[in-house]
């Protein structure tokens, strides 16, 4: 009588499920990384961001991040983001020494069609602060349906937003970066440009249970790199995607309408704020307390607005 060795079909699937997802994520670091190398090769990166680049190559790289956050991507996704923030954006960094050393909660607008105002604030606290730190932020629930999206932002340090994740974060002493106008604040049209929508109120629940500081940011630029004039809600239905915009550039131009413009980033970041209270109150009294944020947020904003020269000066 012979015995099959084989392993069950159930675990035969799971293995070539996880070869072909192994198999795509090296094609996408395969597109990146002749650019990261190009970027070092043609020397785009001044000689203390190469080497920012490379201690913090070497600081995460033994990290065993229980969310897939994986550090060989520092080497091949930090360059080019690094030129995305200082070449495309232009990004000024106000504040940043507000963020303190120990576990915190950034809490920001959110705008611009695509999450690009979250990888500018990552980047920021990467190569601006004096002492870099890697901020994690939440995503929303359905990025992780995305099937190139999802895996990304996972290796490159971003998290489902639930509170279990949160509390993981916490214990290990991140900063956590945290958009609560959603969906509505990044997908909102041109005519409500830097008029915040409505804050949820998860975060301050969560900061409350937690003894967390939240750092107020404020994000000018990030309107006007896709403003949408239109939302066809039932097309965006239809694809299963929260908002499908219309922009001066999308879908005129098809994939490259994608490509946002090339306007210069503000981020400001306030003093930090400490709110004492039962995470458990009742809604109205939580309430008050995200107002305060969003004033603040607001404040920064409209600072932000007065102070710069242009869209893209």
């Amino acid at each position: 009588m012979t015995t099959d060795s084989s392993p069950p079909r159930g675990r035969r699937l799971l293995q070539s499920l996880l070869h072909e997802r192994d198999r795509h994520e090296q094609r996408y670091l395969d597109l990146l990384r002749p650019i990261a190398q190009r970027i070092w090769e043609e020397n785009l990166l001044d000689d203390a961001l190469r080497e920012r680049i490379r201690l913090l190559d070497q600081r995460y790289r033994d990290l065993r991040d229980p969310f897939g956050f994986d550090p060989d991507y520092i080497g091949v996704v930090l360059p080019v983001a690094a030129w995305v923030y200082r070449n495309w954006f232009r990004v000024q960094a106000h504040g940043i020494e507000n963020i303190p050393d120990g576990p915190a909660l950034l809490i920001a607008n959110h705008s611009g069609q695509l999450p690009v105002d979250g990888m500018m604030i990552v980047t920021s606290c990467l190569l601006d602060k004096a002492e870099p730190r890697m901020v994690r932020s939440m995503v929303e629930r359905w990025v992780p349906s995305l099937p190139f999206v999802s895996w990304f932002f996972a290796r490159t340090g971003q998290i489902l937003g639930t509170r279990d994740n949160f509390r993981l974060l916490t214990e290990i002493g991140s900063a956590i970066l945290v958009f609560p106008e959603g969906v509505t604040g990044i997908n909102k049209t041109w005519d409500k440009a830097y008029q915040l929508q409505n804050f949820g109120l998860g975060f301050m629940r969560l900061a409350l249970e937690n003894n967390l500081p939240i750092v107020p940011v404020g994000v000018v630029g990030a309107e006007e790199q896709a403003p949408a004039f239109y939302n066809l809600k039932p097309l965006a239905r239809l694809l299963g995607i929260p908002a499908f915009p219309i922009t001066p550039t999308f879908p005129l131009l098809g994939p490259l309408g994608l490509i946002p413009l090339p306007v210069k980033y503000h981020i400001h970041y306030g003093e930090p704020l400490v709110f004492s209270g039962n995470p458990d109150d009742e809604d109205r009294l939580i309430q008050q307390k995200v107002q305060v944020v969003k004033d603040e947020i607001h404040n920064l904003l409209q600072r932000g607005l007065q102070e710069r020269r242009g869209i893209f000066t």
